[in-house]
């Protein structure tokens, strides 16, 4: 173990960023060494991650804090002009990204849970960085899924390289979401990168539905990445005691909650749902029983990794672990390794460096990073 010493600095809104950075090297499937490294920690649940650039990240963490981490100095620095946020259960401020053409100055997306008259509703903004600062933060959508519950708000973002967004709406902890299509809870929803509504939704000419519906049947979208290279949208989701799926999102398409599951009650150990197949509805690619709980996803195509190359990389919350599922040319699961389970960490986001790294933060405050042992 190599230890490094930081410096606490305290100035307006920059801090230290570490106490101890650690490394430890590790054997994965097929007996390949990576290095895992302790970036920095102390921190609250660091919720979503996106790079800015070669050296830093900007996270945020769910209390409603957003900061950026320079990679070099590991200093963090606050930042400031982001809007208060409804922070309870497992609400509050959740993701962060930016599209792959992104240049400082450009718009940063995030999804948080904004107030409504003493409700949650999940709000998609936008807003650009300067030095410590958020500039002309705006809602670019405040969606229709106000609850009292503190749970199941979801909320991940992708962005398709064509100028659309994607992002999930949890069904709030209330089953019937899932097929009402006159509420965004339960759904994916398909923008523009103004937050206008593309004129090919699926819904925009249906009356009965919200135009900004791409997808609904959802329960509790935790992972969302678009595979640019096959064209692909995939989708990770907590299912009930069992059931956490991977399904590539369609247009239009009913991904079956709750009509649709192989998760079981709380109350009971008796399947929810009619059944594990319908007509009319999607089959997941990848089914987990039990549940791992999954926090984030991500589609891998670094240079660092090659034998990750056109994987999908999940943080899991329940099992602790990062789960690597191969997949074939026609998308098909075909295999699935569980890494870094002797961290017994709950791993929440992801994130790719531009060299290829791969970025986590775990729910006890930390990012850390695996890297070629060599």
């Amino acid at each position: 173990m190599i230890k490094y010493i930081c410096v606490s600095i305290v100035f307006f809104f920059v801090i230290s960023g570490c106490n101890q950075s650690n490394q430890q090297t590790i054997a994965l499937a097929g007996k390949s060494k990576v290095q895992i490294e302790k970036i920095t920690e102390g921190l609250g649940v660091v919720w979503g991650m996106a790079f800015l650039g070669d050296d830093e990240i900007i996270f945020t963490e769910r209390q409603g804090s957003i900061s950026i981490l320079d990679l070099n100095s590991k200093a963090l620095i606050r930042l400031s002009g982001n809007p208060p946020v409804r922070a309870a259960g497992q609400g509050g401020m959740l993701d962060v990204a930016v599209p792959q053409s992104y240049k400082p100055g450009n718009w940063i997306y995030f999804t948080y849970v904004k107030d409504q008259g003493g409700k949650g509703v999940t709000a998609l903004a936008r807003a650009q960085r300067s030095g410590d600062q958020l500039l002309e933060w705006t809602d670019l959508l405040v969606t229709q899924s106000a609850t009292t519950t503190s749970r199941h708000f979801g909320s991940r973002i992708a962005f398709d390289g064509k100028g659309h967004l994607f992002f999930s709406v949890g069904d709030r902890g209330y089953r019937p979401n899932g097929q009402d299509n006159t509420t965004h809870a339960g759904t994916v929803i398909r923008l523009t990168l103004d937050g206008s509504i593309p004129a090919d939704n699926p819904y925009v000419n249906d009356s009965r539905s919200l135009p900004e519906i791409w997808s609904y049947g959802h329960r509790n979208i935790q992972g969302i990445v678009y595979d640019g290279e096959h064209e692909r949208l995939w989708a990770i989701e907590h299912g009930p005691r069992g059931g956490d799926e991977i399904n590539v999102i369609l247009p239009g398409r009913n991904y079956g909650w709750p009509l649709v599951s192989y998760g079981k009650e709380y109350s009971r150990p008796v399947p929810v749902g009619e059944g594990t197949k319908m007509a009319g509805v999607e089959d997941a690619v990848k089914v987990y029983i039990p549940s791992i709980a999954p926090g984030s996803l991500i589609y891998y195509d670094g240079a660092a990794f090659p034998d990750w190359q056109g994987n999908l990389l999940a943080g899991a919350l329940k099992l602790r672990h990062i789960n690597r599922v191969e997949l074939n040319s026609a998308g098909v699961a075909v295999a699935e390794e569980r890494m870094l389970e002797d961290l017994k960490e709950r791993i929440r986001a992801l994130a790719v460096s531009p060299e290829g790294w791969l970025y986590f933060s775990t729910d006890s405050g930390m990012i850390q990073r695996i890297i070629p042992a060599d």
